[in-house]
């Protein structure tokens, strides 16, 4: 797995296939075996959050799997993320993670959203009153200070538009090494991506294959025409045409499934190769924004007020 990696602005590399452990069940013992399958698959990459509650499974798995010799440390790439009630002071709430994880750091720590709640939210949809005002440098210096103290090897964002990226540059003294969002076939992010790219941020893709098991997901990439033909022609599966489609763009993603058959066939989308006219086909398909703009503006979770708000932004 170690050519099958990215490698980020400040030097440090990112498997470029990584499993996310978000799962609405949140079982503990379920994720824990999901994890001890994926790395007997070759996932390398982990992909959590204080939010989705399961950090402590994604550490007793990742260090049951060290201790019984299936993998070392410095090859399994772990990212959390900041919850937005954390924001006056990313440093105390890595450390939580840190033992929640029972880890001495991780590898990448991620600013969930770029909205503030009030520090007793803990709960993924807040009410109108658990808002407050967020001030990103204070954020940033916060997530800075993560990084002096070896907390965490690098720091980036999450869910970040062109305009909030440029906005935090305008500050940081520290390039976000990564801005994880929502992309895929139908949702591609090309402003983002080519503004990305000016300052050497690394897309990390979530829901690369739609989403279709998320409030605003569907299932409309992989039953695609033009997905379902490509596949057939390389004798491969809708999936992994999505994935590898976001690959070719210089892109990681983010995998979600607990299903053995299905974890394997993601992974191996890095055997698959698409050419030329496989990727000017992908591009005649339809984008999807309308759609997810609508969740965005009625999801209390996001920034967005307005869909011109976000249609401008393009998140």
């Amino acid at each position: 797995m170690r050519s099958y990696q990215a490698m980020l602005n400040n030097g440090e590399t990112l498997p470029i296939i990584g499993m996310g452990t978000y799962s609405g069940e949140n079982d503990r013992e379920t994720t824990e075996g999901a994890i001890r399958t994926a790395l007997k698959m070759g996932y390398r990459h982990f992909d959590t959050a204080k939010i989705y509650g399961s950090e402590p499974a994604v550490g007793n798995a990742l260090r049951r799997a060290i201790c019984d010799g299936l993998v070392e440390r410095e090859d399994i790439h772990v990212t959390s993320k900041l919850w937005s009630s954390d924001h006056h002071d990313p440093v105390a709430a890595l450390q939580q993670t840190l033992q929640t994880l029972g880890m001495e750091y991780i590898d990448m720590y991620l600013v969930h959203w770029p909205v503030a709640l009030k520090p007793w939210v803990d709960y993924p949809v807040p009410a109108e009153e658990d808002f407050e005002e967020f001030d990103m440098e204070n954020t940033w210096s916060g997530m800075e200070r993560c990084l002096e103290m070896g907390l965490c090897k690098s720091i980036g964002v999450s869910n970040f538009s062109s305009r909030k990226i440029e906005e935090l540059l305008d500050f940081a003294s520290v390039t976000p090494a990564v801005n994880q969002v929502e992309m895929h076939p139908m949702w591609r992010q090309r402003k983002l991506r080519s503004i990305s790219g000016d300052y050497g941020i690394h897309i990390s893709a979530y829901s690369p294959l739609g989403g279709p098991g998320n409030a605003w997901g569907t299932t409309a990439v992989v039953h695609h025409p033009i997905i379902q033909s490509i596949a057939l022609k390389h004798n491969a599966t809708p999936a992994q045409v999505a994935l590898k489609w976001g690959l070719s763009q210089g892109c990681s993603v983010i995998v979600k499934s607990f299903n053995p058959r299905r974890m394997k066939e993601n992974i191996r989308a890095l055997d698959l190769t698409l050419d030329d006219w496989d990727l000017v086909e992908i591009d005649k398909m339809e984008e999807r924004k309308i759609m997810r703009a609508e969740y965005l503006v009625n999801d209390t979770t996001s920034p967005y007020k307005t869909i011109e708000e976000l249609w401008d932004d393009e998140i």
